[in-house]
């Protein structure tokens, strides 16, 4: 293992928010964190240089994680203008070291560095900490990633799960497919289990009825159907959500053989916290015909840490560096 020394600069850039932090690269603590908004300012490269002034420290190294794939030296953001050269933008930081990886790749690298007190159990036997990961998380989007270990190393697996097809698992699902499918053609899982989601399920299912409220927001939804008098098409809504987000869960599980644990991130579930444990999420995370047995000993955790993005990014570039996480 390479001893290391010194900070790096390390980032959490979606659409809306631009988060920097400097990471000590001996034992992975952060440090400075700061918000920069995405839409207000001009670049990343600006906004590296700002943080650079504001931090008032030295670095040389840092790694960024994009919430768009990448697949060469040119980025180009999905929810926002911001686009740039890896090169360029190493070059014009000043930074003798720069990796650019996925968001998803970053909140896979999480999982080794997470504080067992920022990790919600829901159900399942021991985790197996050398055993391949899944992960997946609800917000603007769905993402979704996977962790394996070879040698001494963290391998992240990114991709865009996602976007796979919606398979419905029931009739009430068949019929939120359905109105969906004639809405946007193709439905993926992202069309249900996002922020937006959660207002498709809602919509598909009130103007079933005929008494969609316009206007609903995420919050709205979840807010309405955890209330003390809670709407009934709201409190439908996040019912089927829980139950999709563990039938979904479910299949990450046996398609990677994640006896290491399936995470869950992203800003929707830790809204409903409190709920989510006691919803149908983990029946459903087990209900796989001849396999129940085997999802039954797959643990499951809510990641409740809101820096979880920053410690992957940082555990990325330590490791890259000579560390052993």
């Amino acid at each position: 293992m390479t001893k290391l020394s010194g900070v790096a600069l390390i980032g959490d850039i979606g659409g809306t928010n631009a988060r920097l932090a400097l990471c000590n690269l001996a034992d992975g603590t952060l440090s400075t964190p700061i918000i920069y908004s995405a839409v207000e300012n001009p670049s990343l490269e600006e906004v590296i240089l700002r943080f650079k002034k504001d931090c008032g420290q030295e670095f040389s190294v840092g790694c960024i994680a994009i919430a768009c794939p990448i697949t060469g030296d040119h980025v180009k953001m999905t929810n926002n203008p911001w686009e740039f050269s890896i090169r360029e933008l190493k070059e014009h930081t000043g930074l003798e070291k720069l990796l650019v990886i996925n968001d998803f790749t970053a909140m896979s690298m999480s999982v080794p560095v997470l504080d067992e007190k920022d990790l919600v159990k829901v159900g399942g036997g021991e985790r197996d900490r050398r055993a391949p990961v899944a992960i997946y998380g609800a917000g603007t989007g769905l993402g979704v990633g996977h962790l394996v270990h070879v040698g001494d190393k963290w391998l992240a697996l990114p991709g865009e799960g996602g976007h796979v097809d919606m398979a419905p698992a029931n009739s009430e699902e068949d019929e939120i497919l359905l109105t969906l499918r004639k809405r946007f053609g193709h439905v993926s899982y992202e069309r249900v289990l996002s922020g937006p989601g959660l207002v498709n399920i809602y919509e598909a299912i009130s103007g079933a009825h005929g008494r969609t409220k316009s206007g609903m927001t995420p919050a709205d939804v979840t807010g309405n159907a955890v209330s003390a008098n809670p709407d009934p098409d709201c409190a439908r809504t996040l019912k089927i959500f829980c139950s999709m987000m563990g039938s979904f869960g479910g299949n990450l599980a046996l398609t990677m053989g994640t006896y290491g644990g399936v995470f869950i991130a992203g800003g929707v579930v830790p809204h409903f916290l409190d709920y989510f444990l006691k919803s149908d999420f983990r029946r459903s995370f087990e209900d796989k015909g001849r396999f129940n047995g085997l999802l039954a000993k797959v643990p499951v955790y809510v990641v409740t840490d809101k820096l979880a993005g920053l410690r992957g990014s940082g555990a990325a570039i330590r490791q890259e560096m000579g560390a052993v996480l």
